[in-house]
């Protein structure tokens, strides 16, 4: 069952995504900044094991017509069942209702969101997400991700 996160999610969301950022799959996201941004993340539970919490998404709405998936981790152990693009799509459902009209990613794994209709594009075309949020990140200015939209 995919459901909005609440408080008691932020130890397992930030543990989620510490771990794959120790991988590189991630970039790592700080507890105080989970907590700000509780609202945008949704959560994955697993009915068959007492309802404990395996995935991970965020929606970040980062301009008028533009919003970020980010944050997008499923436990290893489920992997390979769906929960990902069911979180994704998730997330751009979400994004439909509240009228934006694109919805952007930087990945390491871009074979994944091309096969939900994601294009690679340039991330000049992200002008606001550089200037909010990439000039804060570690690897500013030799990102390695890529850019990815897809429009809705």
């Amino acid at each position: 069952m995919i459901r909005k996160a609440v408080i008691r999610d932020v130890t397992f969301i930030h543990r989620l995504l510490r771990d794959y950022a120790n991988k590189g799959l991630l970039l790592p996201r700080p507890l105080s900044e989970l907590y700000d941004h509780l609202r945008d993340h949704f959560v994955v539970e697993d009915d068959q094991k007492g309802r404990a919490l395996i995935g991970v998404s965020a929606l970040a709405i980062s301009w008028e017509d533009l919003a970020e998936i980010r944050s997008l981790a499923v436990s290893e152990d489920h992997q390979g069942q769906g929960l990902g693009s069911r979180l994704v799509e998730t997330c751009l459902e979400e994004a439909r209702v509240l009228g934006l009209k694109r919805v952007f990613v930087l990945s390491y794994v871009p074979d994944f969101f091309v096969k939900m209709g994601f294009e690679e594009v340039e991330k000049s075309v992200l002008p606001h997400k550089i200037w909010a949020d990439c000039l804060r990140c570690p690897k500013f200015p030799d990102c390695d991700e890529t850019a990815l939209m897809i429009q809705l």
